[in-house]
């Protein structure tokens, strides 16, 4: 199965000009956790990606106004994936790189849609998909505690 099988087409996209309340906004009135940084609105060249999760930690958790660019809370090094690459790849994708959502981009970096870990979850048969979903999860959780442990020292 090929990514532009599953994928959301004609993703909702922000600027990195536009506030961080102006992408909750647009997070909350369709339900979405992640919305694709562009350029301009009409070419839609993408440039980044912020998630609630960026918005949390980068501007509410730093108690930074809501009126702070996008640029601001946005991830610039984006992991994307292209509409012929194979869906088992952009799970791999996921894997690797700890993330629920991936931008797809045409060969001109065009972002002509998303794939979320939930658009996976449709299609996966129960166990590869909790199979999929603890390996997102879990390194991400491993490096966590493994920090806490280092920052604690020995009386």
């Amino acid at each position: 199965m090929k990514v532009k099988d599953v994928m959301t087409k004609v993703p909702y996209c922000c600027m990195q000009t536009d506030t961080v309340q102006y992408a909750a906004e647009l997070m909350r009135r369709h339900d979405v956790g992640a919305i694709p940084v562009v350029i301009h609105r009409e070419d839609k060249k993408l440039i980044g990606i912020v998630t609630d999760r960026d918005i949390c930690l980068k501007i509410i958790g730093a108690a930074t106004s809501p009126l702070t660019k996008v640029s601001e809370a946005m991830t610039r090094k984006v992991v994307s994936a292209h509409p012929d690459d194979t869906l088992a790849s952009c799970e791999s994708q996921m894997e690797l790189y700890q993330i629920r959502r991936i931008p797809v981009v045409d060969s001109s970096g065009t972002c002509v849609g998303i794939v979320s870990q939930a658009d996976v979850a449709l299609l996966d048969s129960a166990q590869h998909l909790a199979e999929t979903v603890a390996a997102i999860s879990r390194r991400r959780r491993v490096e966590q505690h493994a920090s806490e442990y280092r920052s604690v020292s020995a009386a």
